[in-house]
C-alpha cells in the first residue's frame, strides 16, 4: 500500500494524499463540501469523519474559516494532515485523531458555526458476511465506531444556536436519519437528492438540518443527475 498525490478533481491548484488501493476521495463528499452554505460571519466549521480531508480542502478554497476535522483512523488521518500540508493549510485546517464523540475534549461546547460529516453509511452487525475483513476499511464504512445517535450528540454540543449540520446518506436511511434528527432537536431545512440516472433510484441524498430550528420551512430542492455534470463547483448556488 503506497501513498499517491491527486489533483482534487477540478478544484484548481488543490491536492490531495490517497492511498493508491484505498481511502480515496469520493463524490460524496465533494456534493457535501458543495451543499454547505457559507456566510460572512462563518468563522469555525467541523468536518466529522474528514477522511483524507477532501472537505476541509475544498471548503478551505470558499471561506476563511477555521476548519477541524475528526478523524479516528491514525493511517487515514495522516494522510489529511499531508494533504492540508501539501496545499499550506496548516493555519486554517486543523486535522485530530480522534473519535467526534471526544469532541469537547477539542472544542467548546456551542461555539460552531456549522458541521458536515459523510459518515459510515451502513449500520454494524458483527455476525454480517458483509463486514469487510480489512478493518480500516469496515470501520470506513460501517458504524462500528459510532452511531448516528453519537453523530447527532456531538454535533448537537458543539453548534451554536440555530447553527446547521450538512449531512450526505444513503437513501435507504432516510427515515432513520430524520427520526434521529428530530430526536435530538434538529429541524430539517433542505433535502436534495442525487441521482445518476433520473430514470433509476435517487443514489444518495443530501440534508441541512439546524439546531433547534422552526418547524415549517423545509424545501425538496430540484434534484440532480451527476451524470449531466462536467463539474460541481458552485452546482447547489444554481439548483436553490
Amino acid at each position: 500500500m503506497s501513498k499517491v498525490i491527486n489533483d482534487l478533481f477540478d478544484y484548481d491548484g488543490l491536492k490531495i494524499y490517497q492511498y493508491d488501493d484505498k481511502f480515496k476521495f469520493s463524490l460524496d463528499s465533494i456534493l457535501l463540501a458543495e451543499f454547505v452554505e457559507l456566510k460572512g460571519n462563518t468563522r469555525t466549521i467541523v468536518d466529522f469523519c474528514t477522511g483524507n480531508a477532501p472537505v476541509p480542502l475544498i471548503l478551505s478554497s470558499k471561506t476563511r474559516a477555521r476548519v477541524y476535522g475528526f478523524e479516528l483512523q491514525k493511517n487515514i488521518y495522516e494522510l489529511a494532515k499531508m494533504s492540508v500540508t501539501e496545499n499550506n493549510l496548516d493555519s486554517q485546517i486543523n486535522i485530530i485523531n480522534d473519535n467526534l464523540t471526544n469532541v469537547l475534549n477539542y472544542l467548546l461546547p456551542e461555539s460552531v458555526d456549522a458541521v458536515t460529516c459523510n459518515p459510515p453509511y451502513f449500520k454494524y452487525d458483527k455476525n454480517s458476511s458483509l463486514i469487510n475483513q480489512d478493518e480500516e476499511k469496515a470501520i470506513a464504512r460501517h458504524e462500528i465506531a459510532m452511531t448516528l445517535d453519537e453523530l447527532m450528540i456531538a454535533a448537537k454540543y458543539i453548534l451554536k444556536n440555530k447553527a446547521p449540520l450538512y449531512l450526505v446518506h444513503r437513501c435507504d436511511r432516510l427515515e432513520e436519519i430524520i427520526d434521529c434528527l428530530g430526536k435530538y432537536n434538529f429541524k430539517i431545512k433542505k433535502i436534495q437528492f442525487i441521482y445518476a440516472s433520473y430514470k433509476k433510484e435517487a443514489i444518495m441524498v443530501l440534508i441541512k438540518a439546524t439546531k433547534n430550528g422552526k418547524s415549517g420551512s423545509l424545501k425538496v430542492l430540484p434534484p440532480i443527475d451527476i451524470l449531466q455534470l462536467k463539474s460541481y463547483k458552485g452546482i447547489f448556488e444554481k439548483s436553490d
